[in-house]
């Protein structure tokens, strides 16, 4: 029984560096890679699916619907943060940081806005895991389809210790979340209300990796 966030497959936008609308779809590259992340979830005891509305996690979720039969659930506020009129731009056009941390997009959410946000859907998955896996015997996995964003805010901010962040952000202080991979949490309740996560996985890709997507059933875990 686990918590299990998955980024979504490459776009064209991830693969050209240009700042992308929802409507985007996954690249030919980012079929393969949804199609090997479902292979790996294949046999495991996913019962539900959240995923953003943006096209490129829908399909990405639809990969792991197919091999796993879950029911899949759009939940709105999983989406990418917003960057608003700069969507459709390319990064090595600007001559700013659209990520810097005082940067608001104009018609997009600053990262105030964008946190709240996240916080708001985190609370939704920590009480929906409460009410419907926490006290039942033999539950599954709840499984979350959405953004590199969204999964850095939630690891950064919500999952790691100052302590673990030293140990695992790159150069530029962030956790890379590379697409499809797979982070696993094992969450419990506290004795004092809410939920204790321990990140038993760290955005994994090990399904990309040259002859893993031929292996029957590879374990969630590994």
């Amino acid at each position: 029984m686990a918590i299990i966030l998955i980024r979504h497959g490459e776009t064209p936008g991830n693969r050209d560096r240009i700042i992308q609308f929802p409507h985007i779809e996954l690249s030919d590259r980012g079929l393969e890679q949804a199609a090997r992340l479902g292979e790996r979830m294949s046999g495991e005891p996913i019962e539900k699916i959240w995923v953003s509305d943006h096209a490129r996690a829908l399909q990405t979720a639809r990969a792991v619907e197919r091999t796993t039969r879950a029911p899949l659930t759009i939940v709105e506020d999983l989406a990418e943060r917003s960057l608003g009129a700069l969507r459709g731009r390319a990064y090595d056009d600007l001559d700013f940081d659209p990520f810097a941390p005082d940067y608001a997009p104009p018609e997009g959410e600053s990262w105030e806005v964008f946190h709240a946000r996240v916080d708001r859907v985190w609370g939704l998955i920590e009480s929906h895991w409460l009410e419907n896996f926490a006290e039942r015997e033999g539950a599954g996995h709840f499984c979350i389809v959405t953004h590199g964003l969204v999964l850095r805010s939630l690891i950064e901010r919500r999952l790691f210790s100052e302590a673990a962040l030293q140990d695992h952000t790159n150069e530029g202080g962030q956790v890379s979340i590379a697409n499809t991979s797979v982070t696993i949490l094992d969450s419990s309740p506290r004795a004092e209300g809410g939920l204790a996560h321990r990140v038993d996985l760290l955005a994994c890709t090990a399904h990309l990796d040259e002859g893993t997507a031929s292996r029957a059933n590879p374990n969630v875990g590994m």
